[in-house]
């Protein structure tokens, strides 16, 4: 008599037998770059991802485990769907094999939307910052269901049995190993976001990057008593041929392009050994030269450009214009004066640490450094990198140059665009429905600094911004 335990691994290796041959004469690699940097694989999927069909029907069983925002499903997460048809959102990568599985990938942080008003149509962008998404609020979900006595074979069978596709033998393996797998393993890796509840939350469009890799090198790294906060927002992805050799990273912690992408692939749920390296560097390369959308020509005022131009040579080139001195270099914190917790977050023993990934590697990690401010960064595309700073802490770019315009509260990831304001609309009940608000007196979100050009005139200023939108 086979035992349990017995069973349970002749299933999975009849499951494979069974559909091996299925899903390798239906599974297709990506038809292009676009699409491959929108559901392509990484390497998450085997180490933090989740089985299809079990990904499919959560937010259906547990839908009151979800955020209270606009949408159904997933997208209340902040994840976004190319059409309502569409199988998975930009960001979600789905395996192939006996046990498909759906892990995240570079769209996830990098690929946005905007609308030109209520009501109009969504223009997604590749490469723009995913200011919807809510990173912390996917963890806490998962961390949440797998707690729910709803978690069950019997109740997510009911739910997965709803869809055609799904078939008898994935009931078979979903009913005698995956269900169980998975909240086992959501279970065993809940002790690793508990300091989540020691920190103000992230909120969407923003990550703690690094405080992750101090729970893996927890010892080395004092996590135990180290209660820094390293929320920041997610960057642009464009133009990474121009960053070649400047310091990346909101603290200028590294100036390695290839660390920065698998540093970015491994705390998205990677591992060093679970990489997909061509598929890194199919990426890689197309995002060299991946270009921003301009902003629309006919909202441009020419004659305040020209104004604007010669403010901004004087202004801000010194630190925004590639080729020039300060331009990915860091900034001192004492110069800038913009919130300094993310700063304090990547400590030196961290530092050691990150240079120990990838050991035993051709590509082991070299690059980290710890700094002491934040780093001048190039402004291309820079009205779609709303909100502002390195915490996006200021909704607006005419919020930043009009210091006293600058909400204490505001509400973030609401994908109306602010023609205005340059940047997203973020107040009224629209913004309150729809979006997440943002508390700039919490830990991190401090929205000073960046005082620069406080003495110009609002005429000079009014200049500078319509120059900005060309960038």
């Amino acid at each position: 008599m086979i035992g349990t335990g017995g069973f349970r691994r002749w299933l999975a290796g009849a499951a494979a037998l069974l559909t091996a041959f299925a899903w390798a004469c239906t599974a297709t690699g990506p038809q292009d770059i676009a699409t491959e940097f929108k559901y392509g694989s990484v390497g998450t999927e085997g180490t933090v991802g989740v089985p299809y069909w079990l990904w499919v029907v959560l937010p259906e069983v547990f839908p009151d485990k979800l955020p209270n925002r606009a949408g159904s499903g997933y997208a209340r997460l902040g994840f976004t769907y190319e059409s309502p048809q569409s199988d998975l959102p930009m960001g979600a990568s789905k395996s192939t094999g006996w046990l498909p599985r759906v892990g995240l990938n570079c769209a996830t942080c990098h690929a946005g939307a905007y609308r030109d008003a209520p009501g109009a149509p969504r223009t997604i962008v590749l490469g723009m910052p995913s200011h919807q998404m809510d990173l912390q609020s996917y963890a806490r979900f998962l961390s949440a269901i797998a707690k729910d006595p709803r978690f069950n074979t019997d109740t997510l069978l009911q739910a997965m049995r709803k869809r055609p596709q799904f078939n008898f033998v994935d009931g078979l393996v979903y009913r005698f190993f995956a269900i169980g797998r998975t909240k086992a393993g959501i279970l065993e890796r809940d002790s690793r976001i508990a300091w989540f509840d020691t920190r103000p939350p992230q909120g969407p469009g923003r990550v703690d990057t690094f405080n992750p890799y101090k729970a893996m090198f927890a010892e080395a790294t004092h996590f135990a008593t180290d209660d820094t906060v390293g929320t920041a927002d997610l960057p642009s992805l464009w133009n990474q041929r121009m960053r070649q050799g400047l310091w990346l990273h909101w603290d200028g912690n590294n100036n390695s392009l290839d660390e920065r992408n698998k540093s970015a692939a491994i705390g998205a749920g990677a591992t060093p050994d679970s990489l997909d390296l061509a598929a890194l560097d199919r990426v890689a390369t197309w995002i060299l030269d991946l270009k921003p959308p301009p902003f629309p020509l006919a909202r441009i005022n020419s004659a305040l450009v020209e104004g604007g131009r010669p403010v901004y040579q004087a202004q801000c080139a010194s630190c925004h214009d590639v080729g020039q001195p300060r331009v990915g270099q860091t900034i001192d914190i004492a110069e800038i004066g913009t919130d300094p917790e993310r700063l304090r977050s990547f400590t030196p023993e961290l530092v050691s640490q990150m240079n120990t990934i990838g050991t035993g590697k051709p590509w082991r990690f070299s690059h980290f450094r710890k700094t002491n401010g934040y780093a001048g960064m190039p402004l291309d595309g820079i009205w779609l990198r709303a909100p502002y700073l390195h915490n996006g802490s200021v909704p607006t770019l005419r919020a930043l140059l009009f210091l006293d315009e600058r909400p204490t509260r505001f509400y973030r990831a609401y994908d109306v665009y602010d023609w205005r304001g340059v940047g997203f609309v973020s107040s009224g009940p629209e913004a309150a429905k729809e979006g997440v608000e943002f508390d700039t007196s919490l830990r991190g979100n401090g929205n000073g600094g960046h005082t620069f050009g406080r003495e110009l005139s609002v005429q000079d200023r009014e200049a500078l911004l319509e120059y900005l939108k060309t960038m």
